[in-house]
């Protein structure tokens, strides 16, 4: 097996999706790139730089669903070769298969929006292989971006569901509130996110969520940035905002078990891996947020 440089799609070749036959002429030309991924995890290079183990078309073994990524800077195109999370690992890993969670925050940013990419078309090209109208099978298309129902004609195509992610300060922006979820077993805090339902806006699904999970009434909505998050298959949009009465917050019981309001400095020693308490991992739009808030103090 050998293994590739590291890869990073610069051009996403949509235009090129419709072509016939496209994934079957690029996994035949040795130029081509792939990155493997089961489930959420992906094969590592070796070495101490931290980067994707991108392999040859001829390498991949039998069982993937394949898609087009996209080209790379000097034209090669750049595929996904996806198997289950069910399934074992399909191949050896010079350094060893990881998650996104694990690795994002180490890798180029092109190379880790590159992963993004790969986790979320491939989870979809394993995940939904019927067509959940009718239940029959649902043959590729457009190499790889949609699926077209054998039965009944339907097409489907790879979904984001918006969600909202917030940090939340004090009136005058010197404090932090995070929370700590009951899935973490109260060892890390983190921003308020949630799920923007049917027919709400962003600005309303942020007012829900923060009264259901914080308790408390923000205002100053302020859109930062976005990341798509393959936890499912998520676009998280990051804001800040401000608490009205910083002391309403209380925890909902259920989803948030604690919460807790962070000075700058309680901040920054958490960045560093001091303190009493875990934030997220710096591949998580959360710990950009946090971090956000903490390097203003200093400008």
């Amino acid at each position: 097996m050998t293994r590739s440089p590291a890869v990073a799609v610069s051009d996403l070749a949509a235009s090129e999706r419709d072509t016939p036959g496209l994934i079957d002429d690029l996994r035949a030309q040795p130029t081509t790139l792939v990155v493997v991924v089961r489930g959420d995890r992906a094969p590592r290079a070796a070495g101490a730089d931290t980067h994707l183990h991108a392999i040859p078309p001829a390498d991949v073994p039998d069982g993937a669903e394949w898609g087009l990524l996209g080209r790379a800077a000097d034209g090669a195109a750049v595929l996904v070769a996806a198997f289950a999370p069910t399934e074992p690992e399909p191949l050896e890993s010079p350094g060893g298969w990881a998650a996104l969670r694990e690795v994002g925050g180490e890798l180029a940013q092109d190379e880790a929006d590159t992963l993004v990419a790969a986790l979320s078309l491939g989870r979809w090209l394993t995940g939904h292989r019927f067509c959940p109208v009718c239940g029959a099978s649902a043959e590729l298309r457009q190499a790889g971006w949609s699926r077209r129902c054998t039965s009944c004609g339907r097409e489907h195509f790879p979904r984001n569901d918006p969600a909202v992610i917030v940090a939340i300060t004090d009136p005058q922006r010197r404090r932090l509130l995070l929370g700590a979820n009951a899935s973490w077993g109260g060892r890390m805090h983190s921003c308020f996110a949630g799920f923007v339902e049917a027919g709400e806006s962003l600005e309303r699904a942020i007012h829900r969520e923060m009264l259901e999970e914080a308790g408390v009434r923000v205002s100053a909505l302020r859109y930062r940035r976005s990341q798509s998050w393959p936890y499912p298959h998520s676009l998280m949009l990051g804001f800040d905002a401000v608490a009205v009465d910083p002391d309403e917050a209380r925890p909902d019981g259920e989803e948030i078990v604690a919460l807790r309001w962070f000075t700058r400095d309680e901040i920054g020693a958490a960045l560093a891996g001091r303190g009493d308490t875990a934030l997220p991992g710096p591949a998580s739009i959360a710990h950009l947020l946090i971090r956000q808030w903490h390097d203003e103090g200093d400008a």
